[in-house]
């Protein structure tokens, strides 16, 4: 028997789009000279015009930051500053659909995953470092540990409000303020959080927002102001960021690429595996830095997992984002769709097996159907480079060993799944394993007070939890 599902589209009505948006500086909007288009990725929809900031637009961000730094935020005691965030995270739980549809139209992913994760977890994340405003002495610092000043922070397209969530709230809680860049695709749930601000009264200057490119970012990086800069993107920009203020005092924090492990042993629930496979790879379409893009299959269960992994494939709905039976949206940006393309070409001349179930992929915007590779070995470039989408690359092993020689076999070390019955296997894997986030019998679940980062070229330091928490906070007495 097949169920056919009716659609269900959410209502657009809640969120009013302005046809053009400036800068957020020193608690206004202003205007900005230059603009370009956001668009809706699932129809190429033109949503809004964006300002694109140059250096001057910088210079003002850092400038009504430093002053909102010296005169207010830094005079404030923990408990006021709490106060603020409270009153943020109580707003965004007020505004959640709001922020939800927004959320959808401007990053193509589906209504029911910023419905249900993204935006909940925003709201956590300020509620959480609410908490920790006025209890900074037990932050593993020593006593009355101080914050940097004026903290520059740069968002991606992925995640857009959870990583501004994930950066802002705990540089407002150590006492710091911000200048923030989001991703240029990505803009406008950032510019409705500085409404947000507005709402709640926060002191003007304490959140800057400038959109704009990369040389907007650039500018960020670079500008004298700035005591620290927070980054969560590309492993190539990571690395230009740590060149650009090697020679400064600037300190950083980079969450950066993944090419994360999932290790499926021949003693694991199949079926509950199979469902952690999926959720590992095709949540948010792939685009996720910790995504379980390589699967290590036991050589001897490879078969049938690959088939039941086949059959759950087929019941993946790929389609309208606002629709909230849609499991899998739309691909962020012609960009990226042309890079997953070209990799899956990669993955079909270097021998991979190809293999995706049947859907009718819309006509306008950017698609890409869920698939996997078989017959991979590590030196397919699917095995080695993070392609960022809804491809999986499936490879086997005959050993608990081999499987975590193959799995530690890259430049990344962000995240790892291990699925087994047997909690001995679990740990001993969990402790051969060179990843900063490791799941057991699970995948992607996150919390606020749980830290999160990789090692080696996924990046430097955490975010989440006190460990991130010491990342916006030089130590104390």
């Amino acid at each position: 028997m097949t169920f056919e599902y009716s659609p269900a589209p959410e209502s657009k009505s809640i969120v009013k789009i302005d046809k053009e948006y400036g800068h957020f500086i020193n608690g206004k909007f202003v205007k900005g000279k230059n603009h370009f288009a956001t668009i809706n990725p699932a129809t190429e929809e033109i949503l809004s015009r964006v300002a694109n900031g140059d250096r001057g637009d910088i210079d003002k961000a850092v400038a009504a930051a430093q002053i909102a730094y010296s005169k207010v935020w830094s005079k404030l005691s923990g408990a006021e500053r709490g106060k603020y965030l409270y009153r943020i995270a109580r707003i965004l739980q007020e505004r959640a659909r709001e922020f939800a549809v927004l959320e959808t139209l401007d990053n193509g992913k589906p209504i029911r995953e910023t419905r249900d994760t993204d935006i909940p977890l925003v709201a956590a994340h300020f509620f959480y470092h609410a908490g920790w405003a006025d209890k900074l002495d037990y932050v593993g610092l020593g006593k009355s540990p101080k914050s940097y000043g004026v903290v520059g922070q740069i968002i991606p397209w992925n995640f857009p409000l959870l990583m501004l969530a994930w950066k802002i709230a705990p540089a407002l809680a150590a006492g710091n303020t911000v200048v923030l860049k989001p991703a240029e695709t990505t803009p406008l749930t950032a510019l409705l959080f500085a409404e947000v601000c507005q709402q709640a009264e926060l002191p003007a200057g304490v959140v800057n927002i400038v959109t704009g490119a990369g040389e907007t970012g650039a500018a960020l990086v670079n500008h004298p102001g700035i005591a620290k800069i927070a980054f969560t993107g590309s492993t190539e920009v990571g690395k230009a960021i740590a060149r650009a203020i090697a020679d400064s005092k600037k300190v950083a924090t980079l969450e950066l690429g993944g090419k994360g492990a999932n290790i499926v042993f021949e003693d694991a629930a199949i079926d509950q595996a199979v469902e952690g496979i999926v959720n590992g790879i095709f949540f948010n379409q792939g685009h996720v830095c910790c995504a379980g893009s390589r699967l290590l299959v036991q050589e001897n269960i490879a078969d049938e997992v690959v088939k039941k992994l086949q059959n759950r494939m087929e019941k993946i709905r790929v389609g309208d984002p606002m629709d909230k039976n849609t499991d899998l949206g739309a691909i962020n940006s012609k960009a990226q769709l042309d890079k997953i393309k070209d990799l899956a070409a990669a993955g079909s001349k270097e021998g991979g097996e190809i293999w995706s179930p049947k859907c009718n992929l819309p006509q306008n915007g950017f698609w890409f159907a869920p698939t996997i590779f078989t017959g991979v070995t590590q030196a397919h470039r699917i095995a080695r480079e993070e392609i960022f989408g809804p491809i999986l690359s499936i490879l086997t092993f005959r050993t608990p060993s081999e499987a975590i020689e193959k799995a530690n076999n890259t430049p990344f070390g962000l995240s790892a799944g291990i699925w087994s019955e047997k909690g001995s296997k679990v740990l001993w894997a969990a402790g051969q394993l060179r990843a900063g986030v490791i799941w057991a019998n699970t995948f992607n679940k996150f919390d606020p007070a749980s830290p999160f980062g990789g090692y080696k070229e996924s990046g430097w330091g955490r975010e989440g939890g006190r460990h991130g928490l010491t990342g916006y906070l030089k130590a104390g007495k």
